[in-house]
């Protein structure tokens, strides 16, 4: 029987979840100050729904857009880790801009800056699909300069 979407996961469930080692999970919370799953007796770690989508997101970032963990940890500090949820989630413009205009509607300045922060990031996926293309030519043209700077 599978959980609820709102039920907390153990470490090897979200693992399971975001197709990953459990010891990337428990490395992840030391790189990241955002990844606090709650600790029961004995260290038993259980991630809450939003621990999961962080990971998602932060996953994706790593993983398929080619960010490195400091990269990573500059999005977090800048943009937030609703932006990280997002972004995992491939959330286009039409989800974001609903949350502009309800920040707008609460005057709630933090919250609006962030939500226009999403809507410019919104690429399609044939946008997004070109700029990784792009991105892994770039990192292989560094690796190339790396190992000729080696010798």
């Amino acid at each position: 029987m599978d959980k609820s979407p709102d039920a907390f996961r153990t470490i090897s469930e979200a693992a399971e979840e975001l197709d990953l080692p459990q010891h990337v999970l428990r490395f992840w919370e030391t790189r990241f100050s955002t990844i606090k799953p709650l600790k029961r007796g004995g260290g038993r770690r259980y991630y809450r729904p939003e621990d999961v989508m962080l990971l998602r997101g932060i996953r994706h970032l790593l993983y398929d857009q080619g960010f490195t963990i400091k990269g990573v940890q500059k999005i977090l500090k800048d943009q937030g880790s609703r932006y990280v949820i997002a972004v995992g989630e491939g959330k286009g413009l039409d989800e974001i801009l609903p949350m502009i205009e309800q920040a707008e509607a609460a005057g709630d300045e933090a919250e609006l800056e962030e939500a226009q922060m999403l809507a410019s990031s919104a690429l399609d996926q044939e946008a997004r699909d070109k700029l990784s293309e792009v991105l892994r030519e770039l990192l292989e043209c560094k690796r190339l300069l790396e190992r000729a700077r080696e010798h």
